[in-house]
């Protein structure tokens, strides 16, 4: 019905417009405001379709997640297909032990888990994600996907579910099908009137304006010279009077209508959203339209206009449980719950079933849950449990260590942490001859070296974040940790090796702890000092 309504808006204006005489520039404009008028009437159809659909299901939390365990296990295959006729959550949990990624899949995918998820699940919670969120970004900022609102620079799309014809269209001025980077940033480059920014993440972002800043003559020299007939020498000036200004809000002297950046937040971009927040995004809002992990689309993001990083957990496909953690540490406390049983406050975390293998896999996720919709909790993410060192049994965390790191580059003057990543040394055989100790590889704007005093800041910084590693650095039974400066592209080359994994997952993840030889030698190649 939806289609043929389409087909029906379509035809009608354009048999007007073939019928009566226009010029060719005429035609196409037309073209486009008509595109962009049945896309948005779709839009806005299939976003109040499945805003019912989520409200319908989060009033009654529990009895969705029934249903959504019970499609889980109808589509059950192996030595567990037993299972299929039961939906009683206890017989489920009883049959079905939790499991964590294995090694194997750590090393097949560079260190990173590899939860089982389902192409099917998979599309149902990207669609909902992108259509939902789409609504409510045009919601918080109606001018954002008018005709020409909208440009992405990156090859990769913050949404997760490609929308067909003629939703693609809606405010992009991105060229249809591009994946080349700098076309893409040149397309951007030239609409001076965006309203809003998009890349695949905030790294891939941060990426885009480094090489801005290091090729900008080469970028402005491609304006100066325009399409065939169509020369921009004003919009080349104007691009190299922002970069003389240098990189705190260039973003808003390049655009200057511009308010929203779109990135999916996947695990491992604050740092990216605090740099491009600090520096070349200052004074804009950052949206991203669902929370993903390794295991796919979890959380939907409703609120554009709140705080960055606050995601629905929606009672649906995938099926998600809840494994509540002990106050005050990481350990798993009771078993899991399910949404309509989350406590606001408390920190949990998240566990996916595979509705093929039915594996109970915990994805080491760790969220807090800061609201209520309707019976869902409404989480923010913490850490990654994953992502911990431990030369001598200390297990150093994600959290604590991001603390000491974001401590100590506080001191180092002029400095503003853009990426880091950290590996044992035994990984790198550098603690021949002393103590186990930290290798940590940094990516800093503002900062060309680093001194031995700021070096040593970050251990000291260590020290008063965890008790444990002080007390083995007193005994000296692990040494200082030893902090490396990387040159730009370092981490970009980190994340194409893991991208190159036969099982790399995506969304993409970037993970702090590198545990394998082959990566951690990408980031030391890369030393500058």
């Amino acid at each position: 019905m939806l289609l043929l309504l389409l087909s029906l808006s379509l035809l009608l204006p354009l048999a007007v417009l073939l019928w009566r005489p226009r010029s060719w520039d005429a035609r196409q404009s037309w073209l486009v405001r008509l595109q962009h008028r049945v896309a948005w009437g779709a839009l806005r159809w299939a976003a109040a379709w499945q805003q019912k659909r989520l409200a319908q299901s989060t009033l009654h939390a529990g009895q969705s997640q029934q249903q959504a365990l019970r499609r889980c296990l109808h589509g059950a295959q192996g030595p567990r297909c037993t299972l299929r006729g039961s939906t009683d959550i206890s017989t489920f949990r009883n049959h079905l032990p939790l499991t964590k990624a294995s090694q194997a899949q750590e090393e097949e995918s560079g260190g990173q888990p590899l939860p089982p998820t389902s192409n099917r699940h998979h599309g149902e919670a990207s669609l909902q994600a992108t259509l939902l969120g789409l609504a409510a970004l045009n919601k918080a900022y109606p001018e954002v996907l008018a005709p020409g609102g909208t440009a992405r620079v990156t090859a990769s799309s913050p949404w997760p579910y490609r929308l067909p014809w003629p939703w693609h269209a809606l405010g992009q001025v991105s060229p249809t099908g591009a994946k080349d980077p700098r076309v893409l940033l040149l397309e951007a480059l030239r609409s001076p009137g965006l309203r809003a920014l998009e890349a695949g993440t905030a790294a891939e972002l941060l990426d885009v304006f480094l090489d801005l800043e290091a090729h900008g003559e080469e970028l402005a020299e491609a304006i100066a010279a325009g399409n065939p007939g169509a020369p921009l020498p004003r919009r080349a000036a104007e691009l190299r009077e922002a970069l003389e200004q240098g990189t705190r809000g260039l973003a808003l002297r390049l655009w200057p209508k511009l308010q929203v950046v779109v990135t999916l937040d996947a695990g491992g971009q604050a740092e990216a959203v605090a740099a491009l927040g600090a520096l070349w995004c200052q004074g804009l809002t950052f949206f991203s339209p669902a929370y993903a992990a390794s295991g796919g689309v979890l959380g939907l993001s409703l609120w554009p206009e709140q705080p960055h990083g606050l995601y629905l957990l929606p009672p649906g496909a995938p099926f998600i449980e809840l494994l509540p953690l002990k106050e005050g540490t990481r350990e798993e406390a009771t078993p899991t719950v399910l949404l309509a049983e989350a406590q606001k406050g408390k920190e949990y975390e998240l566990v996916l079933t595979n509705h093929v293998s039915l594996t109970r896999c915990r994805l080491g996720d760790v969220v807090q849950v800061v609201g209520v919709y309707n019976q869902c909790p409404v989480v923010k993410f913490i850490c990654r449990l994953g992502q911990t060192l431990s030369v001598r049994g200390e297990d150093t965390g994600e959290d604590v260590f991001s603390e000491a790191l974001g401590r100590a580059v506080g001191q180092w003057p002029g400095a503003k942490l853009l990426d880091h990543g950290w590996v044992e040394s035994r990984i790198l055989d550098s603690s021949e001859g002393s103590a186990p100790h930290y290798e940590v590889f940094v990516a800093l704007k503002g900062l060309r070296n680093l001194s031995e005093e700021n070096r040593d800041k970050l251990d000291h910084c260590l020290q008063e974040t965890s008790t444990r590693y002080k007390y083995l650095r007193f005994r000296g039974s692990m040494g200082p940790a030893q902090v490396h400066l990387v040159g730009q592209g370092a981490f970009r080359e980190l994340r194409a090796a893991l991208a190159a994994c036969p099982s790399a997952p995506f969304p993409p993840e970037m993970p702090r702890v590198l545990r394998h030889r082959p990566l951690a030698q990408c980031l030391q190649r890369r030393v500058v000092s």
